[in-house]
């Protein structure tokens, strides 16, 4: 497989275990995908999984907009990710627009998406794939699929209901409606809505916060809150007990031990 050319869409930016990715296509509104696209957040993500100096990433856009979702031209013109046969874009659809939430499913480090303003189909997605979402107030999201005559095509209908329940996701679905911040705050699409000015001050607050527990522990606490969504309890707990004995054999778990009872900030290692 050909390299990826660095930076053609994810500016990379890092502040001690925190990684910033930025969507830097700010001319197009952050339009997505291109066919590099794909194996750019799969590239991105798998470096972030085997350096374990990171985190936590945090997930924002260039400009206006955090992702205005598809390139309307390209499907009009048929051209790019949309081009050929049912079978063709079925194939590209799988090799592009999957490989990026799969990456970002995958990433082993919490993920922080600060979302700037709006968020349209698979910009919508790409951001509800986050696990802590922290929206600016000129932020609004939206899957208005079924405007364009198509479904959605990235997991979306796996994803929205999980997020704010059937319903809801029914209503932004079938009414092609989007919805503002605080919309998406009261029903759960957000932690939390901040003034556009504090936006990346807000979600740096909480990556560093994140950053602070102690690196294998948070990898093994994200990856068992993944599996709670889609195992049963007794799969849960078995695999708890599993993570847990290994956790119990760290340095870090006893520098934890050791701060609490000692009363001061714990050191962790990642040992």
């Amino acid at each position: 497989m050909a390299p990826v050319p660095e930076h053609r869409l994810i500016r990379h930016d890092r502040q001690g275990g925190v990684l910033i990715w930025t969507l830097d296509r700010e001319h197009r509104l952050n339009a997505l995908p291109d066919l590099t696209d794909g194996e750019e957040f799969a590239a991105a993500c798998a470096e972030a999984n085997a350096d374990h100096g990171v985190r936590c990433v945090v997930l924002t856009g260039a400009g206006r907009a955090f992702s205005a979702g598809g390139d309307l031209t390209a499907m009009r013109d048929g051209r790019d990710l949309f081009a050929g046969s049912g079978a063709e874009i079925r194939q590209r659809y799988r090799r592009v627009v999957h490989r990026i939430v799969r990456a970002l499913y995958d990433l082993e480090v919490p993920l922080v998406s600060a979302v700037n303003g709006p968020a349209m189909g698979l910009g919508c997605g790409i951001a509800c794939t986050a696990d802590i979402r922290i929206a600016s107030d000129r932020a609004s999201f939206g899957v208005p699929f079924l405007k364009l005559g198509i479904i959605p095509g990235d997991g979306g209908a796996w994803r929205l209901p999980r997020d704010v329940g059937y319903a809801r996701a029914a209503e932004m679905l079938f009414t092609g409606r989007s919805v503002d911040a605080e919309t998406a705050e009261r029903w759960g699409l957000v932690n939390r809505v901040v003034p556009h000015d504090r936006l990346m001050d807000e979600a740096l607050l909480t990556a560093g916060q994140i950053a602070a527990q102690p690196p294998h522990a948070l990898r093994m606490a994200k990856a068992l809150m993944r599996q709670g969504r889609d195992q049963t309890f007794e799969q849960i707990l078995e695999l708890s007990a599993a993570l847990q004995a290994l956790a119990h054999q760290t340095d870090d778990h006893r520098e934890g031990v050791a701060a609490v009872l000692e009363k001061r900030p714990a050191d962790f290692t990642g040992r």
